[in-house]
């Protein structure tokens, strides 16, 4: 006898999404050159597309690739980081966050675009094993964007994993 899929609900992008998570940059969050540590950046994105996940799945959802990173301008001291992030597309029990970094600067209303990551989480069963996940449904343009180019990293995953 084969095994039993169940069928689960598909969500839409917002039910899990986060538009605004915000951290304000400190000084013991600043490298030698007066910008937020690299890895500081990284940890944040790790745990919010860990929630966004989590979100989506009602499940534990463990890191399976940070697949790309890619910092565009460095945070300032005085700035705060703004993460914004969503499911692109999810799979049977695998899923592909999108997270975007802003810095803002509240006092002048500057806002810059400083971190793109793509991040591939699994949720597990109570015992610690891949289990099923629903599907996402994308509405806006956007969305389903997203979504098709979630599926093309996906991919190239797959191709680069088989060397």
């Amino acid at each position: 006898m084969g095994k039993k899929i169940r069928m689960l609900q598909p969500k839409v992008v917002s039910d899990s999404s986060m538009e605004f998570y915000p951290y304000e940059i400190f000084p013991n969050d600043l490298n030698p050159n007066n910008t937020v540590f690299g890895g500081t950046v990284l940890q944040l994105i790790d745990r919010i597309a860990g929630g966004i996940a989590q979100r989506h799945t009602s499940k534990v959802c463990v890191t399976l690739f940070i697949d790309s990173v890619r910092f565009l301008a460095p945070g300032r001291q005085g700035e705060t980081l703004v993460f914004k992030g969503a499911v692109n597309r999810a799979w049977n029990t695998s899923m592909e966050i999108g997270i975007k970094v802003y810095a803002k600067n509240f006092r002048t209303g500057e806002e810059r675009h400083i971190v793109s990551a793509y991040l591939t989480f699994v949720a597990l069963d109570d015992n610690g094993h891949p289990t099923p996940i629903p599907p996402i449904m994308p509405k806006t343009e956007d969305e389903k964007r997203r979504f098709n180019e979630a599926q093309t990293r996906r991919e190239h995953r797959l191709a680069v994993g088989k060397r």
